[in-house]
């Protein structure tokens, strides 16, 4: 917006002093967009996803879904390994929306369930259909949950899918459909 100026030999001066950026090299601009994206990245992972704050809505998010899956992650929203997982969580929350809902606790806030589900890793994914918890065999001997950031989007997507036919039918126990092992990796 531009306004006269009360100085007649000025003319016309912009209302609001210009911002003029120093020139800075490639390699700096790059690295501040690389950050502003980071953050903006950042800032929308867990705030997408509904939040639990005590342990009575944690039971009552589990309770309260008959017939879909519940997805809970434990863990920290500043933490990098519950970012990299939230971004994926994100990611999945529209397409499984018809038969998983999922919730973030942070596990210092509710210190309930430490004890109980063995929460002692940066980040854990467990899930829970009609009020059980169904533990599902990744190859990893820990059969609870999901201690580490998965990647790939798809890969979470059919974990859900092959948790969530395994309870329709009943099932404590499902074998994920692939292997996490590193039995074979060198």
């Amino acid at each position: 917006m531009w306004a006269p100026s009360s100085d007649p030999s000025k003319g016309f001066q912009p209302k609001f002093p210009l911002r003029i950026s120093i020139n800075r090299s490639a390699e700096a601009t790059g690295e501040v967009r690389r950050r502003r994206r980071r953050r903006r990245r950042r800032a929308r992972m867990s705030y997408l996803l509904p939040h639990l704050h005590s342990g009575w809505a944690v039971d009552q998010a589990i309770l309260a879904e008959e017939e879909r899956l519940v997805i809970i992650r434990f863990g920290h929203d500043w933490d990098e390994t519950c970012m990299q997982m939230d971004e994926v969580l994100a990611a999945v929350a529209e397409t499984i929306k018809n038969f998983a809902v999922i919730y973030l606790v942070d596990i210092t806030e509710v210190p309930d369930f430490n004890t109980m589900y063995e929460l002692y890793d940066p980040s854990t994914v467990m899930f829970f259909f009609r009020n059980k918890h169904i533990m599902i065999d990744l190859g990893t001997g820990n059969n609870n949950k999901i201690n580490w950031a998965l990647k790939d989007k798809q890969e979470f997507i059919d974990i859900v899918e092959t948790v969530y036919r395994g309870a329709r039918k009943g099932r404590g126990l499902v074998i994920a459909p692939k292997d996490y092992s590193t039995k074979y990796r060198y």
